[in-house]
């Protein structure tokens, strides 16, 4: 897993899983408590994620929202908006877009 970027923007890329959650926490809440207005989240780059994963971006989100901040993901992969979706996450996430109409559940 990488991330590179600034309190503003982050790009993740690789794996975030639990090997690379505890680098990732200190990474995004450092960004976190470094800036001002919205973090976003770049994860055009990011292969997959798991439960451990999940739970980084969720500590982050709600830091951001302790510290007035926003926390908004940009290029969530496919597979990664269908864990959204399913998790009930993508209504309390901010997504750039939105989700795609393919990731919602078929009624």
């Amino acid at each position: 897993m990488h991330i590179r970027g600034d309190h503003a923007e982050l790009v993740v890329g690789g794996r975030l899983d639990v090997r690379s959650a505890a680098d990732a926490r200190t990474v995004l809440h450092s960004a976190v408590d470094d800036g001002v207005g919205d973090l976003v989240l770049d994860l055009t780059a990011l292969d997959s994620w798991d439960a451990t994963g999940l739970g980084v971006i969720m500590g982050a989100h709600r830091r951001a929202g302790r510290c007035g901040r926003r926390l908004v993901l940009r290029g969530v992969p496919p597979q990664m908006q269908r864990l959204l979706v399913a998790t009930r996450l993508h209504r309390i996430l901010a997504i750039e877009g939105g989700i795609a109409a393919e990731s919602l559940p078929r009624v």
